[in-house]
């Protein structure tokens, strides 16, 4: 009978997750999420046989924990018409914390360089907006709304603009105004 495993994979993660944001996900090693979890190589490599098996499962972490802080927000929303997109725009509106925006945008780096890593981001957003199209009322209008909320939400994970909190609330409250729009059909 073989050994019991001991080693928690969540706490390999979150060790990976502690050296993205100190050197980044380019300088990640498998030595070093290895000795920021207090394990061996050896442990590591069981788990995630390369670098990119590793930043591959931190990025399918981070998707499904994104889907379930999005569907705990549609849930809430079950009673009220467009549940799926008004509990999208409830859940992306919330404020990131320094650490969770870094390690964010180190995974970005590494989807950009990576093609093979981003297909849980496109599957996740696959399904979400195949999902928003098929329960709005007003599909283009929820399609716009999201669109909008992605293009804000990416405004504050990259740092490129912080609207004051009245105005970042105004723009989600005329986001919202656009789930219930049918925008005139195209030329």
């Amino acid at each position: 009978m073989g050994r019991q495993r001991s080693i928690d994979r969540d706490a390999v993660l979150d060790a990976a997750e502690r050296v993205v944001v100190r050197d980044g996900a380019a300088n990640l090693t498998l030595e070093a999420v290895a000795a920021e979890a207090g394990i061996s190589k050896a442990s590591v490599l069981y788990d995630y046989k390369t670098k990119r098996a590793l930043i591959r499962t931190l990025i399918e972490r981070r998707v499904a924990a994104d889907e379930e802080l999005v569907q705990r927000f549609v849930d809430a929303q079950a009673e009220r018409p467009d549940a799926r997109i008004r509990g999208y725009i409830a859940a992306t509106t919330r404020s990131f914390s320094d650490e969770e925006r870094s390690v964010g945008l180190n995974l970005c780096a590494a989807l950009a360089q990576d093609e093979a890593l981003r297909e849980p981001v496109q599957q996740s957003l696959r399904a979400t907006i195949a999902e928003i199209e098929t329960s709005s009322a007003h599909p283009r209008g929820a399609m716009l709304a999201f669109l909008s909320i992605q293009g804000l939400m990416l405004l504050d994970w990259f740092g490129l603009y912080n609207f004051s909190p009245p105005e970042r609330e105004r723009l989600i409250a005329e986001i919202g105004w656009l789930i219930q729009q049918s925008p005139p059909s195209a030329l």
